[in-house]
């Protein structure tokens, strides 16, 4: 496998960015973490300080770059503009930045970043002396090449050309303006991705993908066409007072996760929070790396929520609980209600990550103060966009708390174009789960009926399977995510070689997608790992929208060569 997470690696145009960002404000020895405000570059300058306390505080510094005063001030209600901040830091303090950089899920995107790029490059992008005198745009549209510009009656155009100068001697604006008369932006989308997307407002875009999470929009239509229909009452989820206002989007779900225990530990102060269930590697560094500490209950047994409470009793009191519903790799469920329960009485809140379940299959926003998930995954599902979400339970006892602190800690940092792909990408979401549960409920007769097969985790089969129907929607399914192991490593080898699927890390693709996920992300701590139940030989598997017999015939003939070998 070549491929890598984005946030586990910077990509090559964000690293080339922050290298001539260092060429031109940094010095020899430098390097550079590029983000989307300087209230996440603070963010960063503050956790590398912390974690190098040998570096001076002013070694690590920020650059604030935004639009060129004079040109953003011209019409800025009418435009959205680019920005960018970038943490220039010793080379010795790298690790430190890529941890916050991976952590907090809150880097730049290479979108955003091509197209910053192009803005500093021409000087259209020029570093922050001080206070802005113009209105903070709320919407943001990267631009692709110029080859794009096109007339059309779309209401997005791009300002000149990326020249250096004007004929008036001008640097050219780093922004895209709302109502013009050019489609580039649709050009850029239908062209390099074979798709035909009208580009609309950003704001209706955002407001689509809002409604789709909140359950509200379920249809298959643009946008504009999106926004006109009525809801489906079905679908919509049932708490009583909650709406689209209560989703905020993210660049990412990691960020969704990192900005949600921020925010709680601004609303109730700093606490230890509690891991429950074997979780996705990056939420525990979270509770582990930023404040006091957490808690953690890897197995996420019936006795781990015995000792809890147990702690409880005797006066311990924690920030929150944070689980997944259904967990990663091991896909076991939570007893919500029993968790709900113990938060109601002993105060603290829950939060829910429901990305592997989705909220087309499972419903837990009435056990949860917050639900986040990663849009990344099977929301988007063709891997060519990042995004997250956080949603709050109007009936949570922080809710107006939680609100109110959002005014003014929550920032919209999703870039434009890729809040526009999502959009897209979303708009099938309700067919492809349909699809996709079907699918890996197929893959799962295959494996469970054969001999060198040792489990199968999927929630259908696992012993938590109460706790999953519990919040189970009537019309859904139990998910396209499932993890095989086997009696030897040899087998599981052998099957991951010769299983005919594309091979990479992530999960929630429209093609179904394998991986040795312990492998991948818990090499360094295997033994560790294995103390929770996650096996160094796991197979995970994502199962895509494929033709149910050709899939299923791809798993019956890797099985078929695993026996072969074990025959010879």
């Amino acid at each position: 496998m070549i491929e890598e997470k984005p946030r586990f690696y910077v990509h090559e145009c964000i690293q080339n960015f922050a290298d001539q960002i260092v060429d031109l404000y940094g010095n020899s020895g430098e390097q550079a973490m590029l983000f989307p405000s300087a209230a996440v570059a603070t963010r960063c300058r503050d956790f590398i300080t912390n974690n190098n306390p040998l570096t001076e505080p002013k070694q690590v510094r920020i650059v604030n770059l935004v639009p060129k005063p004079e040109n953003a001030a011209n019409d800025s209600a009418r435009r959205v503009s680019a920005k960018i901040s970038a943490v220039i830091f010793p080379t010795g303090c790298y690790r430190a930045a890529k941890s916050f950089w991976q952590h907090s899920g809150d880097g730049v995107s290479s979108r955003r970043a091509e197209f910053c790029q192009k803005a500093f490059s021409s000087g259209a992008l020029v570093e922050s002396t001080g206070p802005r005198h113009y209105s903070k745009p709320n919407q943001r549209l990267c631009k692709g090449p110029r080859r794009y510009q096109r007339g059309s009656s779309v209401d997005l155009a791009v300002t000149p050309t990326w020249t250096p100068m004007n004929e008036k001697g001008d640097t050219p604006e780093a922004t895209i303006h709302i109502n013009g008369d050019t489609r580039e932006s649709t050009q850029f989308v239908e062209e390099r991705f074979g798709r035909n997307l009208d580009v609309s407002f950003v704001a209706n875009a955002k407001l689509a993908i809002r409604r789709r999470i909140a359950g509200s929009l379920t249809v298959d239509a643009d946008p504009e066409q999106a926004l006109d229909v009525l809801g489906n009452a079905e679908r919509i989820r049932c708490v009583e007072g909650f709406s689209e206002s209560d989703v905020f989007l993210y660049p990412s779900g990691m960020s969704a996760i990192f900005n949600t225990h921020r925010v709680l530990s601004i609303v109730r102060g700093a606490m230890r929070s509690i891991c429950y269930g074997f979780p996705y590697i990056d939420t525990l560094k979270i509770l582990q790396k930023w404040g006091p500490g957490c808690l953690f209950y890897g197995n996420g047994s019936l006795t781990d929520l015995d000792n809890l409470e147990q702690r409880l009793q005797k006066g311990e009191r924690y920030l929150a609980l944070f689980c997944e519903f259904p967990g990663n790799p091991l896909l076991k469920s939570p007893n919500l209600v029993r968790i709900r329960s113990l938060a109601d009485i002993y105060g603290f809140a829950v939060v829910i990550d429901e990305t592997v379940g989705n909220f087309m299959n499972v419903h837990v926003l009435p056990f949860a103060d917050v639900v986040v998930s990663s849009l990344t995954k099977v929301f988007s599902g063709d891997s060519n966009v990042m995004g997250g979400s956080a949603i709050l339970n109007p009936q949570s006892q922080y809710y107006n708390l939680l609100k109110e602190t959002l005014l003014t800690e929550y920032d919209d940092n999703y870039w434009a174009e890729d809040a526009i792909f999502m959009e897209r990408n979303s708009r099938d979401f309700v067919s492809r789960i349909e699809r996709i549960n079907a699918n890996a409920e197929a893959i799962c007769e295959v494996l469970k009926n054969h001999r060198h097969v040792k489990e199968v985790y999927y929630p259908k089969y696992s012993p938590t399977r109460p706790f999953y129907d519990r919040c189970r929607n009537s019309k859904g399914g139990y998910g396209g995510l499932l993890s095989v192991t086997f009696y030897t490593t040899a087998e599981a080898v052998t099957f991951f070689d010769v299983l005919d699927t594309a091979k990479g890390p992530s999960l929630g693709t429209n093609f179904t997608l394998s991986s040795p996920y312990t492998l991948l992300a818990h090499y360094g701590e295997l033994e560790w790992a294995a103390e929770f139940g996650v096996e160094a030989d796991l197979v995970r598997i994502s199962v895509g929208l494929e033709d149910p017999k050709d899939l299923t015939a791809k798993f019956e003939r890797a099985l078929e060569i695993v026996s072969a070998i074990a025959r010879a």
